[in-house]
């Protein structure tokens, strides 16, 4: 990508926390090299849109931007890097308003200074402009569900070293960051191409152990979206011996049909093993906030597995899900699939399951209005994300953002909690 000292620059990003670290990573570097970010893409020489491709939506959506982005600025470098570039790469390139794509295996050519390229992408960050940040700690899949596009665009799974990930945490936390997120594309891959063949939950207890004589009581860990084949004895022992991590999880379920999860490629897992470990789970925390992934209209799902997935809603303690009706990718197994569901059908049994999650979410919300405290990591305006994964609006705020602090639930918003600042604040917050 060209660019010059002096230079104004917009960059976006779509889909996961993944992306979200990675235009972190870019928008650092951009800067090191002497050109300013600006949100205003009317101003900007160079607009940079960090794309997604999961869903076709994702894709249509990536469109309608580059053209309002286009008509923004007068004359606009556009550059569009991400997973969308090599999903649909000829798509892209029609775009009349894209002047450059960046492919997947040359984003960490934006994200390093020096230009070079590394085993594991060369990204890396110093802090956020919020309380929460993400660390990527591993990239790629190699389990090749069939109805995903993430092994074509994000290639196998590679993992990233413990001792970088520590190291990069604590930089982090340094700069004022109340709350890290573990992200990656599939999280049991973690350290299956290391030396010492660790796996994820041996990384959790390794950054735990790290960072908690320093800061456990005034920062905390959260992961990203877990593979239910994970949460096994050795996930339930390391989230009771952690102390940093919140209270919360969120699984990639997909559906609650084992034959609906056999086509799918997941048939390595199934709802009572997830069950199983949610009732030993409360042994250690409680109360906690749950979300899991959904997959509405399959290729061969039926009404009777559609309403197996409904029923394992029913039974989950569920806080909130992303539910989404099943999207052809091209270059996938499933697009080859007999049984394909009708498109109204798909969306009709995706709102089905919305319905179901939003009741599960008004007695979950009900449920935090009894606890007598929580901890909020606050940003500016007043808001944060509590360790249940519930964004609150905090009265009486402090004029100083990026704190955890500690607040008493008072009543419900649309989509959260209200409260307000108890009298014990964090120390060193």
């Amino acid at each position: 990508m060209r660019r010059e000292p002096g230079q104004l620059f917009f960059l976006t990003t779509q889909g996961c926390k993944v992306n979200q670290y990675e235009s972190q990573a870019i928008r650092e570097a951009l800067v090191a090299d002497g050109l300013m970010e600006t949100d205003d893409p009317s101003l900007a020489d160079i607009v940079l849109i960090n794309s997604c491709a999961v869903t076709e939506r994702a894709v249509l959506d990536l469109a309608k931007l580059v053209r309002s982005l286009a008509s923004a600025s007068p004359k606009p470098w556009i550059v569009v890097a991400g997973c969308a570039v090599e999903a649909d790469r000829e798509r892209i390139l029609a775009m009349d308003a894209v002047d450059e794509i960046i492919a997947q295996k040359d984003k960490t050519l934006l994200g390093s200074p020096n230009q070079t390229k590394a085993p594991f992408p060369a990204l890396a960050i110093s802090g956020y402009n919020r309380a929460r940040g993400v660390i990527k700690v591993q990239d790629g899949c190699s389990h090749g569900c069939t109805y995903c596009i993430i092994p074509t665009t994000r290639g196998r799974s590679v993992s990233r070293p413990a001792e970088e990930i520590i190291s990069e945490a604590s930089r982090l936390l340094d700069s004022g960051i109340r709350e890290i997120s573990l992200c990656g594309i599939n999280l049991r891959h973690y350290g299956r191409d290391l030396p010492a063949k660790e796996d994820f939950w041996d990384l959790l207890t390794a950054v735990d152990q790290a960072l908690s004589p320093r800061w456990a009581g005034r920062a905390r860990l959260r992961l990203g979206s877990l593979e239910p084949g994970d949460l096994n004895a050795k996930a339930l022992s390391t989230l009771a011996q952690s102390r940093l991590m919140t209270p919360h999880l969120h699984i990639s379920l997909q559906s609650g049909s084992r034959e609906v999860l056999r086509r799918m490629g997941r048939g390595h897992y199934g709802p009572e093993q997830i069950f199983d470990f949610l009732r030993d789970l409360r042994e250690i925390w409680p109360v906690f906030g749950l979300g899991a992934d959904l997959i509405a209209g399959f290729p061969g799902e039926t009404g009777e597995h559609a309403d197996e997935t409904l029923e394992v809603v029913r039974r989950l303690p569920l806080s909130y899900a992303h539910v989404f009706p099943y999207s052809e990718r091209p270059g996938t197994p499933a697009v080859d699939f007999k049984g394909s569901v009708p498109g109204h059908i798909r969306r009709e049994r995706a709102k089905a399951l919305r319905r179901e999650v939003s009741l599960k979410r008004a007695d979950f919300l009900l449920e935090l209005l009894k606890l007598p405290a929580m901890d909020v990591a606050l940003e500016d305006g007043g808001t944060g994300m509590n360790e249940f994964y519930v964004e609150c609006a905090v009265s009486d705020a402090p004029s100083r953002a990026r704190e955890l602090l500690r607040v008493v639930p008072t009543g419900l918003t649309s989509s959260g909690l209200t409260a307000k600042l108890a009298r014990e604040q964090r120390e060193g917050a």
